[in-house]
């Protein structure tokens, strides 16, 4: 039941969202920023790697006990990604206008959920301008994150794979010990490079940012055609040795398009792992290849177009409940662990929009 503070929106049957047809914008980047090693943001592409092929047979563990890993307590909001949007409205003397902000982990959520409504997320959204400004729920995600045996070691192994995986500059133009070198490097993810994109989905239109973990043949890309940078996402996963592993994958490989698809990323290679984090095995995918990969193994655990429809379908409600409410409303988005629905509610907070982003947009 829905009042004017309270909506619902259900997620099933997901037939109800079958011919919808959703038309999508193609994401086009509109810029960019890096976080270095001590977490300062730079307006360049300085934290962008190439990709180079790593090595198999290497051991994804080592260097573990010197990873400078990120404080993922602190709540950084949308506060990088409104720097950017602020420096690039600065260049261009333009406001960026479009109906939603926020960072490409939420729209994964939406995109994710028809097939995975065990999982629950809480967001944040607030109108601004005419925009509407979405973020993750901080305390929520701390709260209901369970840790696992094993689960800082295989949150290593990924961030060593990207290691081993990408040079801070063209193949070409690095020398023999950088590559070579690779698996000695301390791993820090306190550096990103951020893409940041205008995208769409029916009649709402787009801006996401999220992480890029290399580029392939070019760093930084510069084409004369101007053509788009060949992005490149880096995943690993268990090795495939039993038919419940290539269940357990194919229903991975829904967060792995998500994810790709939305910054507009080309490819995804996957590092195959041994129980104990030994790479074993290279698969390198064309983002666009992998709902058609799902579909022709006939086991029917997810279908991208319906995740595109869905996530259309439920863009739009959001947009049209919020849009209706005066500017500052504090809206939190929310679905319950298990629960075949999304619920919208107003709260008595305040923005979680960066002063220096207020500040700048009230001056324009």
């Amino acid at each position: 039941m829905s009042t004017a503070r309270n909506h619902t929106f259900s997620i099933l049957p997901l037939t109800q969202f079958a011919n919808k047809n959703s038309q999508i914008r193609r994401p086009q980047e509109i810029t960019h920023f890096s976080y270095d090693t001590h977490r300062r943001l730079h307006h360049d592409q300085s934290s962008l790697k190439s990709y180079y092929e790593p090595k198999l047979g290497s051991d994804l563990s080592r260097g573990f006990e010197s990873f400078q890993k990120h404080d993922s307590s602190i709540d950084e909001h949308l506060d990088g990604l409104l720097e950017a949007i602020v420096e690039l409205e600065k260049r261009s003397g333009k406001k960026v206008v479009t109906d939603i902000i926020t960072w490409r982990g939420m729209m994964t959520k939406f995109m994710a959920l028809p097939y995975n409504t065990r999982d629950g997320f809480e967001m944040n959204a607030i109108k601004f301008q005419d925009t509407i400004f979405i973020e993750e729920n901080h305390s929520y995600r701390l709260n209901s994150e369970r840790p696992y045996p094993q689960q800082d070691i295989m949150t290593y192994w990924g961030y060593k794979f990207e290691e081993l995986s990408t040079l801070p500059c063209n193949p070409s133009d690095c020398s023999h010990e950088e590559i070579e070198s690779r698996d000695d490097n301390i791993v820090n993810n306190e550096a990103q490079f951020c893409s940041i994109v205008k995208t769409g989905f029916g009649g709402v239109r787009m801006v996401i940012g999220g992480e890029v973990d290399a580029v392939l043949d070019q760093n930084p890309p510069s084409d004369p055609l101007n053509k788009p940078p060949v992005y490149v996402e880096l995943k690993t996963s268990k090795s495939r040795r039993r038919p419940q592993d290539y269940v357990n994958y194919e229903r991975k490989m829904l967060r792995f398009w998500a994810q790709s698809f939305l910054l507009g990323i080309a490819k995804i290679v996957v590092g195959f792992r041994s129980q104990d984090g030994i790479l074993e095995e290279l698969e390198e995918m064309d983002t666009t290849s992998i709902p058609g990969i799902a579909k022709r193994s006939g086991r029917h655990l997810w279908d991208g177009k319906v995740s595109i429809d869905f996530t259309t379908t439920a863009l739009e409600w959001i947009k049209q409940t919020i849009e209706t409410t005066p500017e500052g409303t504090f809206w939190r988005i929310v679905h319950a662990p298990g629960s075949g629905t999304i619920h919208l509610s107003i709260l008595p907070q305040n923005s979680f929009l960066s002063p220096t982003f207020l500040e700048w947009r009230n001056s324009m």
